[in-house]
């Protein structure tokens, strides 16, 4: 095959729930002839195909895709962002279906249950009227929101194989045929299973509920990276200066980008200076100085100079298209944690309906009368309904309700079972700088005066002259002074030069405050600026000297600082065990500085997002499983990459929504507490399973009539239910007990 000649398609797909449905859909497509490879994201819900066109078609691809049971939206003719909009609102119409769904069942669900539980206290409740209503009940629960299980665990059996939806269906059908067949026949004094039939919908319907919401904010994150783009550009031709979309721009165009105003596209600088925040690439706090001939990245933020660029890099060639794609490959890299259910019931069904068929032929061959064949399909009924997965179902996600919930207690959004679990198995953390382990914002943090120049005064004539100023260092210097109480006078004749520094006069003074370069070219020797730089008390601080009338008067230094709970935090990781690791886009200066004061031995630093990847990729072929933690948009792709990520909740939201775990309140103070909630969780889910699968162990073998031929005993469907709603009770209360665990 041609590798020049390959071509590569993106279809979305519906209906996608597990593991297994990526691997259907991925043996569907690599069976099209034509087709090199084939690579499904669940997370996204989109396959990625490499195929050649003389062979196949995207619309036999997507053809391939509807066969083996799923849907693919159409989005023909739409470009990436009407692409994503439309995928948008394809989720947002699962949600109202899955929403339209759990609400109709659970509206029937609700008098079912109170019919089945009433055992003689509403009148006719247990007579033929009753069985009757509960059958009208049942009947659209199973066959109206039910039928989507029914439909996958269909296609899962065409496909010889089988997962929750297997028992979802399994339990479901074997209920309420059973109860039907009682109905239908005039059985007046067999028992009927129509609530457990509806409940097990009802409750299945709920958790695809929220597994949908919590789906769609994982693709959120790459469509508020999308959003970060602009969509129009100022283009520059001659004098003429016209808006055009940025899909129009093309390498070696124009554009003029204006203060306030986020970068169209990759370029590089022609004509004027500005400071640019490219936080969103490399995580450092301070606004980046640009001046001709230096590069600046599509989406990032120009802050205060107009500049003249010339277009670099268009599209898919961007810096934040490669971020893009490197969150997309992220979390279809990520490999899905079965969980342990999906893993058992690949052999526990057969085997559940292999002992169900030999009970059922074992007992008939005792007595083939008609009497021993109701006495032979009570007994096949009852090891199915005893089977039924309602304990094996709720052991994860009650669990996970009760844990996720008291996280939201206390300021931890844990999404989902999978965040859970591998947020207890944790060994090894990595913590972006700024703003997680830092404040995020620089505050002012020294003044140093030169040549017995008082300090206070160096203070209020600095802090006038900047502020004018829109930057970011001007900000915090004016905000330091003001916090120490310095009263401001009035400013006049100020005057910028973007990227180098501000004068103004003040007092009658003329003040010049700046970088060591600028104010050597007013006059100022290099020996007294690096005479003073040696009074820096802080390696991470940054200084603007100044000058007042020409004469060196000392600095001011501002830092990002660590939050004031970073220390301890730190402290308590370490002591459960953890490897906590700076991994920061910030100067290797400043970060080893921040990380001497917090105690963190080992430092990853200037590190650009594909940096991040490596980094986070290297400890995981370690066989370490690996947290990251952060909360800028250039930690996305790491947060989506790590095996759990967690943001910090007063971060950007698109780190919140491609992250695991985000932490609401208190910033990292909460990371202790999400670990200890994941490890209890997790124990208590064990506990759960162990219930689930004891009830089994032990009641199918009696149902089936073990124990018949010593005792007399024969465990009936109604007993049968009984013990599977016990079991069903034990996992739920095992499950609140959850809450007195977290606490402590």
């Amino acid at each position: 095959m041609n590798a020049v000649a390959e071509a590569l398609c993106e279809l979305p797909i519906q209906g996608m729930t597990c593991a297994s449905c990526v691997a259907r859909v991925e043996e569907a497509l690599q069976q099209v002839p034509g087709v090199r490879e084939a690579n499904v994201n669940l997370a996204l819900n989109k396959a990625t195909i490499h195929y050649h066109p003389d062979e196949t078609t995207p619309s036999m691809l997507a053809q391939a895709v509807v066969a083996s049971g799923y849907e693919v939206p159409e989005l023909g003719g739409l470009d990436a962002r009407g692409r994503a909009e439309a995928l948008a609102e394809v989720e947002r119409d699962e949600e109202r279906r899955l929403q339209r769904d759990f609400l109709l069942s659970l509206g029937l669900t609700l008098p079912l249950l109170v019919l089945a539980m009433s055992h003689g206290a509403i009148p006719g409740a247990d007579g033929p009227a009753g069985r009757w209503l509960q059958f009208a009940l049942a009947t659209p629960v199973v066959f109206g929101p039910g039928r989507r299980f029914l439909r996958l665990a269909w296609v899962a059996f065409q496909h010889r194989t089988s997962d929750m939806n297997t028992l979802v269906s399994l339990g479901v059908l074997s209920a309420f045929l059973y109860s039907a067949v009682s109905v239908l026949s005039g059985r007046v004094h067999a028992h009927v299973y129509f609530e457990a039939a509806a409940a097990i919908v009802t409750f299945v319907l709920l958790g695809k509920r929220l597994e949908t919401r919590a789906r769609r904010r994982l693709s959120d994150a790459v469509r508020g990276l999308v959003a970060l783009a602009p969509t129009v550009a100022r283009r520059v031709r001659g004098e003429l200066e016209e808006e055009v979309s940025v899909e129009a721009l093309f390498r070696g165009d124009r554009v003029r980008v204006r203060p306030g105003e986020r970068v169209p596209t990759d370029g590089v600088v022609l004509d004027g200076r500005s400071a640019v925040d490219e936080s969103m690439l490399t995580g450092e706090s301070m606004p980046i100085d640009k001046h001709p001939g230096d590069h600046v990245f599509g989406g990032t933020l120009n802050h205060e100079g107009s500049v003249l660029l010339e277009v670099r890099a268009t599209g898919r060639d961007t810096a934040l298209a490669r971020i893009v794609e490197a969150v997309e490959a992220a979390q279809g890299q990520k490999a899905p944690i079965a969980r342990l259910a999906d893993r058992v019931s690949h052999y526990f069904v057969p085997i559940v309906l292999l002992v169900a068929a030999i009970t059922f032929v074992v007992w008939l061959s005792l007595d083939p009368s008609s009497t021993g064949a109701s006495l032979a399909l009570e007994r096949f009924v009852a090891v199915l309904v005893i089977a039924c997965p309602c304990a094996l179902g709720l052991a994860t996600p009650a669990a996970v309700a009760v844990g996720t919930g008291r996280g939201a207690e206390l300021g931890v959004l844990l999404k989902g079972g999978v965040a859970l679990e591998t947020a207890s198995q944790l060994q090894t953390l990595f913590m972006d700088k700024t703003g997680t382990l830092t404040n995020g914002t620089p505050a002012l943090i020294q003044v140093q005066g030169h040549g017995g120049f008082d300090e206070s005064e160096l203070l209020r004539l600095t802090a006038a002259a900047e502020r004018p100023s829109e930057h970011p260092i001007a900000r915090s210097i004016v905000a330091g002074a003001i916090e120490r109480g310095v009263v401001l006078p009035r400013t006049t004749q100020f005057s910028m030069d973007a990227g180098a520094g501000v004068q103004a006069e003040v007092d009658g003074h003329r003040v010049r405050v700046g970088k060591r370069a600028w104010l050597m070219e007013v006059g100022v020797e290099e020996g007294a600026l690096n005479s003073l730089s040696e009074k820096l008390s802080q390696r991470s601080a940054t200084p603007s000297f100044v000058v007042v009338d020409g004469v060196l008067a000392g600095f001011v230094a501002v830092s990002d600082e660590p939050r004031p709970e970073s220390k301890a935090v730190l402290a308590e990781l370490e002591a459960m065990g953890l490897e906590v690791v700076m991994l920061t886009g910030d100067r290797t200066e400043t970060a080893n500085d921040i990380a001497s004061r917090l105690g963190i031995r080992r430092v990853v630093a200037e590190a650009r997002p594909e940096d991040k990847l490596a980094a986070i990729e290297a400890e995981r072929e370690r066989g370490r499983i690996v947290g990251m933690v952060g909360d800028g948009i250039n930690d996305a792709p790491a947060l989506v990459a790590a095996d759990v990520g967690i943001a910090i909740g007063s971060g950007a939201d698109i780190a919140l929504a491609a992250a695991d775990v985000a932490l609401l309140r208190g910033g990292m103070s909460g990371l202790p507490t999400a670990i200890r909630l994941a490890r209890a969780t997790m124990h208590t889910i064990r506990r759960n399973l162990f219930f689930a699968f004891i009830y089994n162990v032990i009641g199918i073998p009696v149902a089936a009539g073990a124990l018949y031929p010593w005792t007399g005993f024969a465990l009936s469907p109604v007993l049968a239910s009984a013990a599977m709603s016990l079991s069903s009770v034990s996992v739920i209360l095992s499950s609140l007990s959850l809450k007195r665990q977290a606490r402590s």
